[in-house]
């Protein structure tokens, strides 16, 4: 794959929030979830999307209507951008895609960038929780006189790996991965709402959960077709995982 395989397109008279939020599509689907709930329940504008030269695409559509698979928001009332990624990057993808992100970002007044990271991993009934990975610039603004814990040991690959990564050493503006235990196929509602938690409390970002909780069979629907298409996407590769679902390569 091209290393400039990702364009976004974003009109250069519109100025993206602060924060960077974003909602990619994993296994369990709980960082989609989330974000595109957000979105959708907050004020908020669209101004731009996502778009592959070669990873096999979707088109996602609602009432007969079509939208991209990757899309920005401004949320209006809070200086905050989110990233709804119902396109699965797979690990292969990961470097282009975090790439072109990159260069968006560089060219825009983004000073962070918090990433919800909800995979399946061996955790036990106590740790239905949000831990976090994150540079330290990100834990000295957001993170000391939070209730949340770091994720004590692993290493994160795909998309999360690579902003990680960068951030370590200044690279890019400081990063922090929000990481919670998921159930595939999903979507994982529960993980979803730990998510609301924790940007709840750093963020003071107030979510009205009602709906998503009377949609959730509703949405389980949709995002588990979606995770059967990643799925089959990851297998086509030769990168598949069983159907078992074994241990993620990030671990606690």
């Amino acid at each position: 794959m091209p290393q400039n395989s990702f364009e976004i397109s974003v009109p250069g008279d519109i100025d993206p929030g602060q924060t960077l939020l974003i909602g990619p599509s994993n296994l369990g689907m709980a960082g989609v979830t989330a974000a595109d709930y957000l979105v959708r329940h907050l004020d908020s504008e669209k101004i731009g999307h996502i778009t592959p030269e070669e990873l096999p695409a979707i088109t996602p559509f609602e009432d007969g209507e079509p939208r991209h698979h990757t899309r920005l928001y401004n949320l209006t009332e809070i200086d905050l951008t989110v990233l709804v990624g119902e396109l699965f990057v797979p690990v292969w993808a990961a470097r282009p895609f975090s790439n072109a992100l990159i260069e968006w970002i560089s060219t825009n007044r983004i000073e962070e960038i918090v990433l919800f990271h909800g995979v399946p991993f061996p955790h036990g009934p106590e740790e239905h929780a949000v831990f976090y990975v994150a540079s330290e610039a990100y834990r000295e603004t957001r993170l000391t006189e939070t209730g949340l814990h770091p994720l004590r040991g692993g290493f994160l690959d795909g998309v999360a790996g690579e902003l990680i990564s960068k951030s370590i050493d200044g690279e890019i503006p400081p990063v922090g991965v929000y990481v919670t235990p998921t159930h595939p196929p999903g979507p994982d509602i529960d993980a979803a709402f730990r998510f609301f938690d924790a940007i709840e409390a750093i963020y003071g970002v107030e979510v009205d959960r009602t709906e998503l909780e009377q949609q959730s069979e509703e949405l389980k629907e949709y995002y588990a077709n979606l995770a059967e298409r990643m799925e089959r996407l990851e297998e086509e590769s030769g990168r598949s995982r069983s159907r078992e679902y074994p241990e993620d390569r990030m671990y606690m």
